[in-house]
């Protein structure tokens, strides 16, 4: 096996620095098209293989970004499809600008800073910057984060801080959307089952899901929320809770499509009928939805988009501009099988 070649090694052979090999190796224009094209000839012949210390010795930094992602107690990480969407735009606009991704442990990690030590675990790294996926913003390991001077920035997440910013989709447009799509087909008693309502969507889906009773005069009743964690199993128990009313409702915005599968499982095994007896509607638009029974009317995010988003926020802001406070993106609604007029009476 070929012994790794060192970028003091090529410096030697180039007859060159080893700051100029590494300028070179990095793109600086600082150097000449000769000794760049001499350096990059030898690099591929040699089979060189930069390490994290070549990379920073000129620049800096290590070209790593770490991801912190809390799904919640009792759900394994990335287990929620919105996380993996959100991860493939994170990894697409971060790997097209040179740099790695490091996952963060959750758990245990083995840098002896303990499971909950955000800005050591980041600075034992070396990361270049952090984004930050289904953290509390009040925990005081991410308030210490944010603080810090490393770049940061939260998807779905408010951070505010120097060096930070956050990512969300419209959580208003779309579940104002879909209730003036349910009110518009004749449906008066719509549900909510929530996500959690500590975490930003949770509690903007919530407020807009309230104030859209309000444009469409709609009366509040107390016994149509219904409260989600945007797991299944919380949508199945929520479910079940609003068919057994004795007014159930013919509608049910749910603030997850994943939450939408507890319900059809519920809606089944109470003997009702979606879309006849009763509308389903949700939010995400993960790749399931089309393909369920019947396809599900949902609210379409950019989840993506939300990771280009953030990593595009976070170059920005580690080569040096202004951290945006907030990125907002466009939702819309996907309009499916799911929902129906109100069965007659109803």
């Amino acid at each position: 096996m070929r012994e790794r070649v060192t970028i003091r090694e090529l410096a030697r052979l180039s007859g060159v620095s080893v700051g100029t090999v590494s300028r070179a190796l990095n793109g600086y224009s600082d150097v000449s098209p000769e000794t760049r094209e001499r350096i990059m000839q030898l690099a591929r012949a040699l089979e060189y293989t930069p390490t994290a210390a070549a990379r920073m010795l000129v620049t800096q930094r290590s070209h790593v970004i770490g991801v912190f992602l809390e799904t919640g107690e009792g759900h394994p990480d990335l287990q929620h499809p919105f996380f993996h969407e959100v991860l493939v735009g994170i990894k697409h606009c971060l790997g097209e600008r040179g740099f790695d991704l490091l996952l963060f442990a959750s758990e245990q990690p083995g840098n002896g800073f303990g499971p909950h030590s955000y800005e050591k675990r980041c600075r034992h790294h070396n990361v270049d910057g952090a984004v930050l996926m289904g953290v509390d913003p009040e925990d005081e390991e991410t308030r210490r984060l944010v603080r810090s001077t490393l770049p940061c920035v939260g998807v779905d997440v408010a951070l505010h801080g120097p060096s930070t910013g956050y990512v969300i989709s419209d959580n208003r447009t779309g579940i104002l959307a879909a209730m003036r799509h349910l009110h518009e087909l004749g449906h008066r008693r719509i549900a909510h089952v929530t996500g959690l309502v500590e975490t930003r969507p949770g509690a903007e889906r919530l407020r807009a899901y309230r104030d859209a009773l309000r444009e469409l005069g709609l009366g509040y009743r107390d016994e149509y929320v219904a409260y989600g964690d945007f797991y299944v199993e919380s949508g199945r128990a929520a479910a079940a809770r609003l068919l057994a009313l004795d007014e159930p409702p013919t509608a049910i915005v749910a603030a997850s499509d994943l939450m939408v599968l507890g319900v059809l499982r519920a809606a089944a095994e109470a003997g009702v009928s979606v879309p006849g007896d009763l509308s389903v509607v949700g939010f995400d638009d993960i790749q399931l939805a089309g393909h369920l029974h019947p396809p599900l009317t949902t609210v379409r995010q950019d989840k993506a988009g939300l990771g280009r988003a953030a990593g595009e926020a976070l170059v920005a802001c580690i080569e040096g501009a202004d951290a945006p406070a907030v990125t907002t993106l466009p939702v819309e609604l996907i309009v499916r099988e799911s929902t129906a007029p109100p069965p007659a009476g109803g």
